[in-house]
Parts: structure tokens; C-alpha cells; sequence
């Protein structure tokens, strides 16, 4: 764009918005600008809206896990309750009938191994002779055996894992 030399630099950029502003017609621009505004408003409001909830999500979330963790052992605790039972009743037996208390002993371990095995509670109770793992026994002495090295002699206490994890690892004797 050329400007007048006659006319001062200033004045020249006046003149082309003036000119910029004659050919849109006032009452259109107002138009445009009130949409505009109102399309601003409403996306505005969907933004609000969006992260009102995406907290309402994050907060729902944190609280199902917290229950989740508070109430984890709600179901082994209920299949639990039956043994306890089982025990103070055995506990209460004035008999003195050695075999009423075995037979009382037994039916309680059966309970609690129906309590394990419905949560999901496995015994880690290696043979002898099965291969040492590491991730399920712990070797607590070695002493040579006729069986082959590294394999289990002998199992001093059972282990438990609960799904695949193990809580406690069985404590072995293995062969030298």
C-alpha cells in the first residue's frame, strides 16, 4: 500500500480501517458479535458442565475404593464366623469324651478349609521329592537324602498363597 506523500504517516492507516469498516455494515457486525458471545457462553457453560463431572467421576471413584478397601475381607470374615463358632463350642463340651472332641476338632478343620478354599486360599504343601521353588518354599535347612539335590526332604510347615500370590512360603527341608 502507497501512501500520499502529502499525507502524513499517521493518518494513512485511519483511512484504511474506515474504509475496512464501511463495507461491513454496523447492525451485522453487532449480530455477529452477539452470536459469537453467545456461542462463547454456552461452550463455556459445557466446559463448567464437563469438569463438574469428571470430579463428580474422580470423586465416586475414590469412594468405591475406599470401600473396597474397608470391606476386602467382609466375605472370609463371614466364612470365618462358623469356625469361631465351631471352637467355642468345642471349648464349652463338658463331656470329657476325647473322641466327641476329635470328631468336634475335625468337622472345624473341614469348616475352615471350606472358608479357605471359597476365598480363594490355597496351602502350598510341597511332596517329597517335588523341586524346590523359591517362590512358594522357603529351604530352611539342607541335609543329604537319597533323593535328588534341590528337591524337598521334608515339609516343617505348610505355606498359603491366595490367588497367585504367596503370603507365606512353605518351610522346607531340602536335599543336599
Amino acid at each position: 500500500m502507497q501512501t500520499d506523500p502529502q499525507t502524513p504517516p499517521s493518518e494513512a492507516p485511519q483511512a484504511s480501517e474506515s474504509t475496512h469498516q464501511e463495507l461491513i455494515p454496523e447492525p451485522v457486525l453487532s449480530d455477529e458479535l452477539a452470536q459469537a458471545q453467545e456461542e462463547i457462553a454456552k461452550l463455556n457453560d459445557q466446559l463448567l458442565r464437563a469438569r463438574a463431572e469428571v470430579e463428580n467421576i474422580r470423586r465416586r471413584a475414590e469412594e468405591e475404593a475406599a470401600k473396597a478397601r474397608k470391606f476386602a475381607v467382609e466375605g472370609f470374615a463371614e466364612a470365618l464366623l462358623p469356625v469361631k463358632d465351631s471352637l467355642e463350642a468345642a471349648l464349652a463340651d463338658t463331656s470329657g469324651k476325647p473322641d466327641v472332641l476329635k470328631q468336634g476338632v475335625e468337622l472345624t478343620l473341614s469348616q475352615l478349609k471350606s472358608a479357605f478354599e471359597r476365598n480363594r486360599l490355597q496351602e502350598i504343601a510341597p511332596a517329597a521329592g517335588e523341586k524346590f521353588d523359591p517362590t512358594l518354599h522357603q529351604a530352611i535347612s539342607v541335609q543329604p537324602a537319597e533323593q535328588p539335590s534341590g528337591t524337598v526332604v521334608s515339609v516343617l510347615q505348610k505355606g498359603y498363597r491366595l490367588a497367585e500370590r504367596t503370603l507365606r512360603p512353605a518351610l522346607i527341608t531340602v536335599a543336599q
